[in-house]
């Protein structure tokens, strides 16, 4: 009995992304997130306010209920169109699910103000209210999320991780079989020492069965790395799905859920109107058809399709890659005006950038590699597999390729605004950046990052952030862009060694660039240089004070140890912002700290940026911290070769933790 007290109350947890820091008490029990996707600001009155509180109203109805407990539905046209999903969780009896589904409605609205997209759950996840301004119907989405875990060890440990992946596993094979209606499970199991381990799962029902699967299957694989590895219970709560075991307490009816209604006939096509409440039907696959219709379009421009090779020297693996993606040399000759100078964007390493438009109007940026770079067959198989297969609105989209004889392009989207460093690095640009947009910059690149290393398909190391790599599209939103020096780790893989060193210095991290070791800690030390360079304005390489040069994580350190660290912040920044400025030079310094163990994980520092009441812990000397004066970075190097990285990756994160999508 006392273990079950301690264990409840142990749960009890609270979560706030908005800066509401004094939240009614029907909040306390209430997890949320606010405009995760940048999707802007409603005006008050106006008309998609009108029909958010139209669809709430709607959603919370009795002549709305049913006995499944999942709601979708959408009202309006355009950028007035608001689209609201709710859940209940499996075992919610009918009245329960209206009530929490009516709580959950106001938290919302009074916690996002004005927020045109929005998520909650209430109650343990009894419930989840979502909606926004974009489609999310039939969608698989794993963030943005959290996770929560009783703070007691378990024994008998082998045994008992055993049988709650094997009760989880069960479980996730019945709810993703479950219908477009219901895809929920719910079991116990004999643990060590007759214990009893409670398990739950669940979909949104609008998924597909192998999109449930992958969801869950996503949830469970986080147990042993960053949730509830060796704890007596545990939660990964995302948007399409979500995962809990407990032992010795019961969290959930367990009388079994009643079987879903016979699916609701097909409208009238003579009924409703355009500004009507509309049930989005799931089982018509109109999102499918669409899809297909547009790629049929756009093979117009490329070539038949067939298979490609792409074979590397030295290894016996070949990498198929769907010739869908190819586009044709001269396609691509006619788009550029045969790669003329007047459409040259910019030149690197690896190649030169063009701009472009395809046959059917389609801007596109095109980069050609150079036949002398660094560059190979090798480095171009990496971005074609790798960027084809991540979709994320903060990295840079690949539309396809093309190797003609010794030339190999990459055809990206087009990016209006140039990259970060034109802006940042620039007196006169930097000035039309005031805090709010270097603000979100820094959070769409730290959400670009945590899906390459936790939310995508793939686990993925960049290995080269750095501002030229920041693309920004016309709303100046970031978009992560060159991955030809990324590495693909397997899930549970923490670190790995490489003797070719590549990327930018002032931007590797020091284990990488003197031991060729990296993770995803590599990443977070160049996201931690690139948070400081946008708030100062100044490259990492050196910041001139006459006849001296000063580096950037010397300089700002230097004035952050001595108490003037407005020192560091880009003068042509207002001071209305001080201190959330003040807060993120904070975890731009602890992301470049010297031990790859104490800087945080990306999820750790979405949670910062997103929650000023997440306490920081105190930075220690930066990484590459040398006093002004010093000679080079070189030098620097050298006379800290003796650095010893620690092996492995650690998670610094409280009970809980989001993974923002």
């Amino acid at each position: 009995m006392a273990l079950h007290i301690v264990s409840f109350l142990l749960l009890i947890i609270f979560f706030s992304s908005t800066k509401l820091a004094n939240a009614a008490n029907n909040t306390q029990n209430f997890h949320y997130f606010c405009n995760f996707n940048n999707r802007g600001n409603y005006t008050a009155n106006s008309i998609y306010h009108t029909n958010l509180n139209t669809i709430l109203s709607t959603l919370t109805s009795n002549t709305k209920i049913n006995n499944y407990g999942f709601y979708n539905f959408s009202n309006g046209e355009n950028t007035n169109k608001v689209n609201a999903i709710g859940l209940c969780r499996g075992d919610v009896k009918q009245n329960e699910c209206l009530s929490c589904l009516k709580s959950s409605s106001n938290n919302l609205t009074q916690l996002c103000p004005n927020q045109k997209e929005a998520i909650g759950w209430y109650e343990d996840e009894k419930c989840m209210l979502r909606y926004s301004d974009r489609s999310i119907f039939g969608l698989l989405e794993t963030g943005p999320a959290y996770y929560a875990h009783n703070m007691l060890n378990a024994s008998d440990l082998s045994e008992f991780n055993q049988v709650v992946r094997n009760l989880l596993d069960n479980l996730t094979s019945r709810a993703s079989s479950g219908d477009s209606r219901l895809k929920y499970a719910a079991d116990s199991a004999r643990g060590p020492n007759d214990q009893t381990i409670y398990g739950l799962v669940q979909c949104t029902p609008d998924l597909s069965e192998s999109d449930c699967n992958s969801c869950l299957v996503q949830s469970i694989a986080i147990i042993p790395i960053d949730c509830c590895k060796d704890k007596i219970g545990g939660r990964v709560v995302r948007p399409s799905c979500n995962m809990r075991f407990e032992t010795s307490f019961l969290f959930y009816d367990p009388t079994t859920p009643p079987s879903p209604p016979p699916p609701p006939p097909p409208p009238s096509p003579h009924a409703g109107k355009s500004h009507t409440i509309t049930i989005i039907a799931i089982t018509v696959p109109i999102g499918s058809v669409m899809v297909l219709i547009l790629i049929c379009l756009s093979l117009r421009v490329r070539k038949p399709s067939k298979r490609f090779k792409i074979e590397e020297e030295n290894e016996d693996d070949e990498i198929e890659i769907s010739e869908s993606l190819q586009f044709d040399f001269d396609t691509i000759k006619e788009a550029t005006d045969d790669f003329s100078d007047s459409n040259k964007l910019g030149k690197g390493g690896f190649g030169t950038v063009y701009r472009g438009r395809l046959p059917n109007g389609q801007e596109i940026g095109v980069k050609r590699l150079s036949r002398d770079s660094g560059q190979g067959d090798l480095e171009f198989k990496n971005e074609v597999l790798l960027v084809a297969k991540l979709q994320h609105r903060n990295l840079v989209r690949l539309l396809g390729f093309c190797i003609e004889g010794r030339e190999r392009l990459l055809v990206y989207e087009f990016v209006h605004n140039k990259s970060l460093d034109y802006f940042i690095f620039d007196q006169a640009k930097r000035a039309d950046l005031n805090w709010e947009m270097r603000y979100k910059i820094i959070l769409g690149i730290a959400r670009g990052i945590i899906y390459l290393h936790e939310d995508s398909r793939l686990r993925i190391i960049h290995r080269d952030l750095k501002a030229s790599n920041i693309l920004l599209d016309e709303e100046m939103n970031p978009k992560i862009a060159d991955f030809g020096m990324a590495r693909l780790f397997d899930v549970d893989q923490t670190q790995e060694n490489t003797d070719r060193i590549v990327g930018t210095y002032g931007y590797m991290a020091p284990e990488y660039a003197m031991h060729g070791q990296f993770s995803v800690k590599s990443d977070v030390f160049s996201f931690g240089v690139l948070i400081l360079e946008i708030i100062s304005g100044h490259k990492n390489s050196g910041i001139r004070r006459g006849s001296t040069t000063e580096y950037l994580l010397s300089f700002v350190w230097r004035n952050w140890r001595d108490g003037s660290p407005t020192n560091i912040i880009d003068p042509t920044l207002n001071n209305d912002s001080v201190n959330e400025i003040m807060r993120c030079i904070h975890i731009g310094l602890l992301c470049v700290q010297e031990n790859a163990a104490t800087r945080p994980t990306m999820a750790s520092v979405v949670l910062m940026l997103n929650s000023h009441s997440f306490t920081l812990s105190i930075p220690l000397e930066p990484a590459f911290y040398v006093e002004s004066g010093a000679e080079d970075f070189q030098d620097y190097t050298t006379k800290s070769s003796e650095y010893n990285p620690v092996q492995g990756s650690v998670n610094e994160a409280s009970i809980t933790e989001p993974y923002p999508r």
